[in-house]
């Protein structure tokens, strides 16, 4: 992708509040407002292949006989369409900002419905300055995690729909109040960081090194199979990343993050565990040549969503682990092509025999990304998904995707 367009995303997408998003920008007194966000697209064609899948599962599954197996739809991708204001002044010898963002739905195939709701995915501050770094508080992007996303190609587009065939983007799409995207590559190859009530620090650029450590609103522990009380805590999540990036004609970015929170009140013991992950990452790019590899490892942060499957019904944690490697060059005519595979495992414990438990997703996307201007990509994506039991007598679920559409960025 041109540099327009990522800065766009990096922007308008994870809204990096210490940085003007360079949207449309006006000065209001001693404010200056950025409009920023994006509206995207697809026709999304799923083949599902199974009647039936693992619990976990993220390969479409078909209804009863050969019903549904095929289905289209018009709905957004990864990401949702997206409306942003950050507004940014400087007093005292602190900038300040607050940033405020709006998500319009578009999914929906039912008549009577609008065609979607709407969510509220961003509400925070931040204070600071560039000698000592930032604080952020309110509703944005998690830490863990967030790297992975940014750099995964289908960000643009549309990867994986997850669910049953015959819904707009499949059930299995992440959903915030109402709203339903495509998956990506959330699920294939890292956690979803999801958003986030948080209070977060940053660190100043130390000569391409920085840090953000921060609590966040601790989740609730839950999905199929799982520990029959959803468990709660009466502490907050930590969760940190720590990255290097250097620039050159090798350029590239490093960084290494860590999750930890404790959940309590699980399975019929009411007993309490701990959920902790770690994750390490690197972006590098040469020319027109970029490489991604990302790797993560935890116990009871489950899979796809963070602390979904992570525990059993003895409230005792499961181990789970994923990553990702993506490689994308940009033609001389500026289309960007790439190719990414993904794979994400969640182990069983001895209580799950016998259930039909997954035990992998894994995903491969190719996709063409061509800027028709500085702010218009073009997407034409496909993606196989296949989902993988514990139960040795279920066999694979898997799901063919293809999917066509455009994402424009201010």
């Amino acid at each position: 992708m041109n540099n327009k367009i990522k800065a766009a995303v990096a922007g308008a997408v994870l809204a990096s509040a210490s940085v003007a998003n360079a949207g449309i920008t006006w000065d209001a007194g001693e404010w200056t407002v950025d409009m920023n966000g994006n509206v995207n697209a697809f026709a999304v064609y799923s083949d599902a292949n199974d009647s039936s899948g693992p619990s976990g599962g993220l390969a479409a599954t078909q209804g009863a006989g050969d019903a549904n197996k095929e289905s289209m739809s018009i709905s957004t991708g990864l990401l949702p369409a997206w409306l942003g204001f950050t507004a940014t002044t400087r007093q005292n010898d602190l900038d300040t900002s607050v940033t405020i963002s709006f998500q319009p739905g578009m999914g929906g195939n039912a008549a009577l419905n609008g065609g979607g709701n709407t969510e509220n995915r961003q509400a925070f501050l931040t204070f600071g300055d560039k000698s000592w770094g930032s604080v952020k508080l309110g509703k944005d992007l998690g830490i863990f995690g967030s790297t992975a996303i940014l750099n995964d190609m289908t960000l643009l587009g549309v990867g994986a729909t997850g669910g049953t065939v015959g819904n707009a983007a499949g059930t299995g799409a992440t959903k915030q109040g109402g709203t339903t995207t495509t998956l990506g590559g959330i699920g294939t190859g890292y956690l979803y960081a999801d958003w986030k009530g948080q209070i977060a620090y940053t660190t100043p650029n130390m000569n391409g090194l920085s840090a953000t450590l921060g609590i966040t609103q601790p989740w609730n522990a839950g999905g199929g199979l799982s520990a029959s009380s959803s468990g709660t805590t009466d502490q907050p999540a930590f969760e940190a990343q720590v990255s290097y990036s250097w620039t050159g004609d090798f350029a590239g970015k490093l960084w290494l993050g860590g999750f930890s929170q404790e959940v309590q009140g699980l399975g019929a013991g009411n007993t309490s565990d701990d959920a902790q992950s770690v994750e390490v990452g690197v972006s590098t790019s040469i020319y027109n040549i970029n490489l991604v590899a990302y790797g993560y490892s935890g116990e009871g942060v489950g899979t796809t969503g963070m602390l979904v499957q992570g525990f059993d019904t003895n409230g005792d944690a499961r181990d789970s682990d994923g990553g990702y490697v993506q490689a994308t060059y940009v033609i001389p005519m500026g289309t960007k092509l790439g190719v990414s595979y993904g794979v994400s495992k969640l182990d069983d414990n001895t209580v799950d025999n016998g259930k039909n438990l997954v035990k992998e997703n894994n995903r491969i996307t190719v996709g063409a990304y061509h800027p028709l201007t500085k702010h218009l990509n073009l997407v034409a994506e496909f993606s196989h998904v296949e989902s993988e039991s514990h139960l040795s007598t279920q066999s694979d679920s898997e799901q063919d995707i293809m999917s066509i559409g455009a994402i424009l960025f201010f």
